[in-house]
């Protein structure tokens, strides 16, 4: 069953995106997960032909939830941001009202959906964040240096874009509607670890209200890490692209507007 069959279908309000580049050691465990929660998820998995059979696995599955379960293949390894946006405007078609970013290996607790639903749909926040770096939150399994990495990383993108988010590269998010069709999600730019801070920046700019929720991120224990120097290359440049543009933005801004305003 493709995507494009179920546009005219009633579904549930929130839709899973799971971007996978070789994930058959977790993806089944993680596709059964999320549907043993209690609230009807839907599943959009965004796969970039990944060698080891994933998306073949995904397949097989949708027997099983034929109407909760879509695969979405595209060729090759595109990124992450474009994962996700592919995934986002596959769900902006639908009737979706929340939107999930989550990773398949485990790293994030499915568990933790429902409270990150929780604080959009009855809180009220425009976006909710699963973040390491609020009380109660926390890491496992992670080694010293990468603690030390995460937790700078956060530190500089908070000096940099002063926005008030303690855990601005995390990459377990819960997005009202609302905020993505205010996005100009075409106008995204980054594709790699600084998506992440690009979307929450822009939701923090245009006025949305966003809320942590504390979680407890686990290092993953099968398959292999898609981290590598050009992603955090691609984040410690564009922190400050982002700045840097959003400054001179409303710089030109208020110089167009006329006086007294």
């Amino acid at each position: 069953m493709s995507p494009s069959e179920n546009i005219e279908i009633a579904l549930a309000d929130s839709l899973v995106i799971i971007p996978t580049y070789n994930e058959r050691e977790n993806i089944v465990r993680m596709i059964e997960a999320v549907f043993s929660l209690d609230k009807d998820f839907h599943l959009l998995i965004v796969d970039d032909g990944s060698p080891d059979g994933t998306a073949g696995l995904i397949r097989q599955q949708q027997e099983r939830y034929p109407d909760r379960l879509f695969l979405l293949e595209r060729a090759g390894k595109q990124g992450l941001g474009t994962a996700y946006i592919a995934g986002f405007k596959w769900g902006l078609e639908r009737s979706y009202d929340y939107f999930f970013e989550m990773d398949a290996d485990f790293s994030h607790n499915p568990k933790d959906l429902l409270r990150l639903y929780a604080a959009c749909a009855e809180a009220g926040a425009g976006l909710s964040v699963g973040s390491r770096y609020v009380k109660g939150g926390k890491l496992e399994n992670w080694p010293l240096d990468r603690i030390v990495l995460s937790m700078g990383a956060s530190l500089y993108v908070r000096l940099i874009t002063w926005m008030p988010v303690k855990d601005p590269t995390a990459g377990f998010v819960c997005y009202g509607r609302k905020v993505l069709e205010a996005i100009d999600l075409d106008n995204i730019r980054f594709v790699g670890y600084a998506f992440q801070i690009e979307m929450k920046f822009a939701a923090y700019r245009l006025g949305f209200s966003i809320k942590e929720v504390p979680i407890t991120f686990t290092d993953r224990l099968e398959g292999t890490s898609k981290m590598s120097k050009g992603i955090v290359k691609e984040a410690i440049l564009g922190v400050l692209q982002m700045r840097w543009g959003s400054f001179f933005r409303r710089y030109r801004e208020r110089a167009g507007r006329p006086a007294g305003q």
